[in-house]
């Protein structure tokens, strides 16, 4: 019943990797799987939920949650559809993390979960980091992206990372002693690392 988070720097392999970990071990991998227990219980669309986690904390969004008032969204939105803000997307983001955790058996991707379930006895964090240029390779030939598409979908993940980790009240989440493991995948391949992964586990 472990669970595994897993964190890491944009282009570092960590969807691949928790994939991998996933297959291997027979665990569920919930990375989008969040992203759809927010919405449902939100009652709004998993789009909404992924801009929102893409915008949330940009001068965007605050400038948007600034000009519009809660009754007046609440009044046009009544009960047809729900509303997300950045207190209600946080609320559910631990709920859902706790919960994907006490069902056990998973590997949860990001988001914070870290911090979520520092405490959670059954929980394992790993951190996966790369130099710039090894990850600007890595999502070239993994996602079929030209260099300069590459460094620009690194770059706006590293904005998305750090807008949720600042939501949270973080700054520290490349702090080694918040994981359990942390690899640097310039010195592993995919398949090395995944059984240092799961030579950590308990089976």
């Amino acid at each position: 019943m472990a669970v595994i988070t897993i964190s890491k720097q944009p282009g570092a392999g960590g969807e691949a990797l928790g994939n991998m970990i996933a297959d291997k071990l027979g665990y569920t991998y919930a990375d989008r799987d969040v992203i759809q227990m927010i919405a449902k219980a939100a009652n709004v669309s998993p789009e909404w939920v992924e801009t929102f986690e893409n915008e949330a904390g940009t001068k965007l969004s605050r400038f948007i949650e600034m000009m519009v008032s809660q009754r007046w969204m609440d009044r046009v939105l009544a009960d047809e559809r729900g509303y997300l803000d950045e207190k209600i997307y946080l609320d559910y983001l631990v709920l859902m993390i706790a919960k994907l955790a006490d069902e056990g058996d998973v590997v949860i991707a990001g988001r914070g979960s870290q911090y979520i379930l520092d405490d959670h006895p059954d929980a394992f964090h790993i951190l996966l980091i790369n130099s710039e240029e090894n990850r600007i390779q890595f999502v070239m030939s993994h996602y079929n992206l030209s260099r300069k598409k590459a460094l620009q979908y690194i770059q706006n993940e590293e904005k998305r990372r750090t807008n949720l980790y600042k939501r949270i009240g973080k700054t520290d989440y490349e702090n080694p002693s918040l994981y359990d493991l942390v690899l640097n995948m310039s010195k592993y391949d995919l398949e090395s690392a995944l059984q240092a992964i799961c030579d950590l586990i308990p089976h």
